[in-house]
Formats: C-alpha cells, structure tokens, sequence
C-alpha cells in the first residue's frame, strides 16, 4: 500500500528530533585558521600545488578527493580514519560496502603527505590535509573557495561498522540519506547543496544499474537517448560492475549548477541524488533543488557553508588520543 507524504511527515519529524540531541554534545577544541601559521606556514602553497598537478593530470581527481573527504567526516568525524590500511588491528574503511571499489585517490594523498613531511615532519595530520585538498580541488575546477579551519588530530583507529552504517548508498531512501545527515548535525539543506558535488565524479555501474532498471526507473523514466547510452554502458543482466558514467554528463568536468538541471529534468544517474526531487516525500528538497538550479551563486555560497560545517565535525576522541600520522595509512608506531 503507497504511503502518502502525510502520513510519512510525523515519522520525519520524529527522526529529526531524535538525531538533533547529537548536537548537543560537548563542544570539541576549536579549529582556527591560523593553526599552522608558524608551525607550517607553506601548509597551502604545498597541497595546492599537488592539487593542481593531479587535476591538470585528470579533473577525476578532484571528484575522489572531495569523496574521499565525505567518507572521512561521517564516520566518527573528520580524523583521517577513512585513510588507514588494514593491519592486524584495524579493519580499513575502505572495505565497506559504500567505500570498495568506489573509494581512490589515497595514492594522491600519499604524494601530499611525503611533501607536507619534507617540509614540515610531524606537523599536519592527515584529517587536515585531505579537508584542505578537498577545497583545492572544488577550487580547481571551477568551484566556490571558503576558508579552511586546522587542528583536527588523526585518529588511531577506524570504524568499518560506522562506514557501513554511515554513508548513504546509491539506491537510499530520501527519509534514510536524510536521517544520516541529520546524525552529522547536518541540516536538509546542508544534504542537497553537499549532493551538489556530484556535478562532477563519475558512478559506477553497480550504483546505478537499479535507477534505469529497477522500480524506481518506471516511476520517474529517464529520457531515452540517456536510458539507452546507459544500458550500452550497463547491462541489465549483469557484468560491466565497474563501467562507469558521468553523474553530471552535461559538464562532467566543471563544477556548477549543472547537476540540479538534471534533477528537474529527471535525468539523476543515481537514485539517491533523483529522490532529491521525485520523492513523494521531498518537499523541502524539492523547492531546494529548484532554488540552487535557478541561482548558482546560491547554490555556491551554502556548498561552501556546508563544507566548512561538515569539516568541522571532528572526532572528540582524537583530540585526546589521537596524533598527526607520519604515514596516512599507518598508525605511527
């Protein structure tokens, strides 16, 4: 039996009052923006230089990185967990089910963190650098610049449990995408802009196999033209995982206001970005969505904010026990 928007509101408003108590947790050691000002102060010149190099090299990097930050920040806060290798100890972030075989760009890490150690050993941990690289690269191709808060500590462990958990899946309900940004201290209108960086990146065949073949793709029908470029590219009875397309095939390559033209259009490669719109239940995303397609100033402006907000998650543990890693992927010993 379909479940009316009504009806579902009062379970929505539930989940919100449930997950805002997260707020009100003890407040973490402030970030500052001068917290490498003597200690390192060539912390920008560095990681934009790298940056820039690997986007000239292949705007895709951008894309991972901004991901790779996502992934980091909603599992246990941004503490550079989602980094780690496994080891004897440790169950990597990188096997979760969101995280595997969509999840790169560690080698361009590697390269940052081996210069960032040249030049100042010890000094900025991982967790920082990849929210500053992340910037660079929305910078890099066209993107809003905002400032960048430092002194996140890298955490000594990782959460596969919280990976799983945690980020949302290409096929996710808008009432569940929202409920795991809420648990962030992230609002709805936090979600939709964040989303918005799917303008750029490319998904993978497994992640959007259901959005032209399932349910949902005969309730909200994609254009034909696109339907059958993304069955050539996908086929229904399996194979081709890891053939991927554009999320935002108009411009794949810059960051604008493209990808929420798409929505209007019903043209979301993924399920979970559609849902934004198509939803009977999006309500508030729908008026964003049209607000952000119409006016990509607007549209900039909250990524940034939204940006700096989910930067600013920070782990509370790693503040005490944590540490700056010499090597991302290792614990130092």
């Amino acid at each position: 039996m379909a479940v009316s928007a009504r009806t579902m509101l009062p379970v929505i408003c539930a989940v919100v009052a449930m997950l805002s108590v997260r707020s009100l947790r003890a407040k973490d050691p402030p970030l500052t923006l001068d917290y490498y000002a003597k200690t390192c102060p060539t912390v920008f010149e560095i990681v934009r230089k790298e940056m820039e190099c690997a986007v000239l090299s292949d705007p895709r990097n951008a894309a991972l990185i901004v991901r790779l930050h996502f992934h980091d920040c909603f599992v246990q806060g941004c503490d550079g967990s989602v980094l780690l290798d496994d080891t004897i100890s440790t169950k990597s972030e990188k096997k979760a089910v969101t995280a595997v075989n969509s999840l790169d760009g560690f080698d361009l890490v590697d390269r940052i963190k081996n210069k960032l150690e040249s030049e100042c050993p010890g000094v900025v941990s991982c967790a920082d650098l990849l929210t500053l690289a992340a910037r660079d690269a929305i910078v890099l191709v066209g993107g809003p610049y905002w400032e960048v808060p430092f002194g996140r500590k890298d955490s000594i462990n990782a959460n596969l449990e919280l990976a799983n958990a945690n980020i949302p899946g290409a096929d996710e309900s808008l009432v569940s995408i929202i409920s795991k940004f809420l648990y962030q201290g992230l609002s709805v209108t936090d979600m939709v802009a964040l989303s918005g960086a799917h303008t750029i990146g490319m998904a993978r065949c497994e992640n959007f196999r259901q959005r032209i073949y399932g349910d949902f793709a005969l309730k909200n029908p994609l254009r034909q033209n696109y339907l059958n470029n993304l069955k050539a590219i996908c086929p229904a009875a399996g194979g081709g995982e890891n053939n991927i397309s554009a999320m935002d095939y108009v411009t794949p390559e810059l960051f604008d206001n493209s990808f929420f033209h798409l929505l209007l259009k019903n043209e979301g490669l993924l399920s979970s970005d559609q849902v934004l719109y198509s939803s009977p239940l999006a309500l508030q995303t729908r008026q964003i969505v049209k607000k952000y397609a119409a006016d990509s100033l607007a549209f900039f402006q909250q990524f940034s904010d939204s940006m700096v907000k989910m930067g600013n998650i920070t782990n509370s543990e790693s503040f005490v026990t944590g540490q700056v890693r010499k090597n991302c992927r290792f614990v130092n010993t």
